[in-house]
């Protein structure tokens, strides 16, 4: 019965959750801006550690395995980051 009013439901409550976790991914990716623009480095980033396992929870209710891996992806961003800062300084 995929026509009915349930279904429906379901599949605009589908939809919200997606946006919502493209939301936040685009908001994690925000946060990281000032430390790439300005040669001060800020802590808004530190917010991605909240932000990012918020998505992951709407990509997990949308049952999105690319929201959850992106969302996933800002949770860690400050790692993945450092470990690529270490890796160039070590190099040059």
């Amino acid at each position: 019965m995929k026509d009915g009013v349930l279904y429906n439901l379901e599949l605009v409550l589908k939809q919200k959750w997606i946006v919502l976790s493209i939301i936040s991914f685009l908001v994690g990716l925000l946060l990281w801006v000032p430390n790439f623009i300005n040669d001060f480095g800020y802590g808004y980033w530190l917010w991605t550690f909240l932000i990012g396992p918020i998505g992951v929870v709407f990509g997990y209710l949308a049952r999105s395995i690319v929201a959850i891996v992106l969302n996933t992806f800002i949770t860690f961003s400050f790692f993945i980051f450092m470990f690529i800062g270490s890796l160039w300084e070590s190099i040059y």
